[in-house]
């Protein structure tokens, strides 16, 4: 999924002044609606990993890209918790990568498909 932030988004004026960046917070919320557009709202949702590598500026085009994990079936981690790899990209350059984890006791131990 592409997105882009323009530059009259309200959170740029303070974010910074002279030389707008778009807030890794903005990034982030990008990044669920594409899991939402793709996977339905999963409840219980959580971001264990986040790592910003590089700034996003207004009006500049970023890709996102969701990947499933596969079940861990080890004991440390709960069992049928639904987990996904993002990545955000400008061009080839990685801007921002981490992992969305569900939790499958808010859906009654169901993860979502």
């Amino acid at each position: 999924m592409n997105f882009v932030v323009p530059a009259d988004h309200p959170c740029l004026p303070g974010h910074f002044p002279g030389r707008p960046l778009v807030p890794g917070v903005v990034v982030l919320e990008r990044v669920l609606q594409a899991l939402r557009a793709q996977y339905g709202e999963p409840l219980g949702l959580r971001l264990p990993q986040v790592k910003f590598l590089q700034p996003l500026l207004p009006g500049e085009t970023a890709r996102i890209e969701l990947e499933p994990i596969e079940p861990d079936r080890s004991a440390s981690k709960p069992a049928g918790a639904a987990r996904w790899r993002f990545r955000v990209h400008r061009g080839e350059e990685l801007l921002a990568s981490g992992e969305l984890v569900a939790d499958a006791a808010a859906r009654g131990g169901q993860a979502p498909a």
